[in-house]
């Protein structure tokens, strides 16, 4: 089956060649006759399935219907959980709508308001935006909903993962009745169904793989090792492979900036992203790594989906997500599309447990390798499958704010997501350790 056969005009059609693809994947060949036809659709799918272009161009299809829409006002919406993500859909939609007049913005924060307010004043046909200057926006009367048709949720359990249903359902309350829903997530878990009850009409059920499967053409594997090995490790690895991309995931932001200055310091050109980075770093070091200007990206999870990277072939997990469900995402970002990609974890007997959950996740004991004087000395404990089905999470009951009554203040940082200072920093591949104090943000 072609794109010709799915219902989508000339122009749109032209579009889609100029990108080089002439056979839809299988999530577009469902999501977009559906969403053609005015029905609510549900979809779940991995990363790197083509899903984006699965809602916008059919979304472009039904807008393009010469109707003019009005000054501040939006006929259709797409909520994203991350700025990388929201500026990878507004590129979708620049390139897919070239041969139309459409028009489309993106909006996030971390960058200044004003001229974001200024390009909406005209009116918009398709936004992108995320939930929190989505808000902003709208409290400062820059934007109108009146005219909506089209609201879409992308990557909807990130979302929730990342705290936004409150402003969620802000959102939702302020939107016309009569409109049309697309949800998008990468699995079908009971928060999202929960979701979806107050969100879709009798909606299309599309889904293309088993949930939390991984895409048959990574490469997947860990190397045992130990904590202060990880780095040189990484090194060989790169060096010895002659890896010109690879995308490298870390637990933390500082996790992160300190391995970018460990390669660097190695000769191998890295560069941090991660939610302490301005809006321009995070461009900025994203381009460069695209450009190949940068060997190494290192990400905390806030990468693990939105960045469209064509034919990466490595990504390394530099330590474990404490979330199972975070290592699928993270090694989405390779395999894209039929390709061949890699995925690598350097794994200490510390995280076993992670380990071990990862494996039942996606059922499959994944093959250990060894690296000639990378050898752990502190054993990784053998896999053994967990076949039992996977328990659905209770929700956490908030925590009430302790008050410490000296001086009438919440005892400790951690409800403002800082963490005391710290100490014992630990230099990669040496046991040396310097006092050092450290803040965290609440964006990992």
């Amino acid at each position: 089956m072609g794109f010709t056969s799915l219902g989508l005009s000339a122009p749109i059609l032209k579009a889609i060649g100029d990108q080089g693809y002439d056979k839809p994947s299988p999530i577009q060949e469902q999501a977009i006759p559906a969403v053609l036809a005015g029905k609510d659709v549900m979809a779940a799918a991995q990363t790197g399935t083509g899903k984006t272009a699965g809602f916008t161009l059919p979304i472009l299809e039904l807008l393009d219907n010469g109707q003019r829409v009005k000054p501040n006002h939006v006929r259709a919406l797409v909520l994203t959980p991350t700025r990388e993500l929201a500026a990878q859909v507004q590129d979708n939609i620049y390139k897919y709508s070239r041969y139309q007049k459409l028009t489309s913005n993106v909006v996030f924060g971390g960058v200044k308001i004003n001229p974001q307010m200024m390009k909406l004043r005209k009116g918009t046909d398709i936004l992108v935006a995320t939930p929190g200057r989505l808000l902003d926006l709208y409290q400062q009367n820059a934007i109108q909903f009146s005219q909506l048709e089209v609201l879409v949720l992308d990557e909807a359990d990130r979302m929730l993962d990342m705290g936004f249903i409150r402003d969620i359902r802000k959102i939702l309350a302020l939107l016309p009745q009569k409109r049309q829903n697309l949800l998008f997530s990468a699995t079908f878990s009971d928060e999202i169904r929960q979701l979806a009850k107050g969100l879709v009409n009798n909606p299309v059920e599309v889904s293309v793989a088993p949930a939390n499967s991984t895409a048959n053409t990574i490469e997947q594997s860990i190397y045992p090792t130990d904590k202060r090995k990880k780095a040189p490790m990484l090194c060989k690895l790169i060096q010895e492979g002659d890896w010109k991309q690879v995308l490298v995931f870390c637990r933390t932001k500082h996790g992160a900036n300190r391995l970018s200055y460990y390669l660097n310091g190695q000769g191998i050109t890295a560069a941090p992203i991660h939610g302490n980075k301005s809006q321009n770093a995070r461009t900025k070091a994203l381009a460069d790594f695209k450009s190949g200007e940068v060997r190494v990206l290192v990400a905390t999870d806030i990468a693990a989906r939105g960045i469209d990277i064509p034919q990466l072939p490595q990504v390394v997990n530099f330590e474990l997500p404490h979330v199972a469900e975070d290592y699928v995402h993270r090694i989405g970002r390779t395999g894209r599309a039929g390709e061949v990609g890699k995925a690598i974890s350097l794994v200490e007997a510390a995280e076993a447990s992670e380990l071990f959950a990862i494996e039942k996740l996606i059922q499959q004991v994944l093959p250990r390798l060894e690296l000639e004087g990378y050898k752990a000395v502190n054993e990784l404990p053998k896999s053994k499958l967990d076949t039992r089905p996977i328990r659905p999470k209770k929700p956490k009951k908030p925590k009430k704010p302790k008050i410490d009554h000296i001086d009438g203040q919440r005892s400790g940082d951690n409800a403002r997501g800082h963490k005391p200072a710290g100490k014992n920093k630990r230099h990669y591949g040496s046991s040396t350790t310097q006092n050092r104090n450290s803040k965290s943000g609440a964006n990992g």
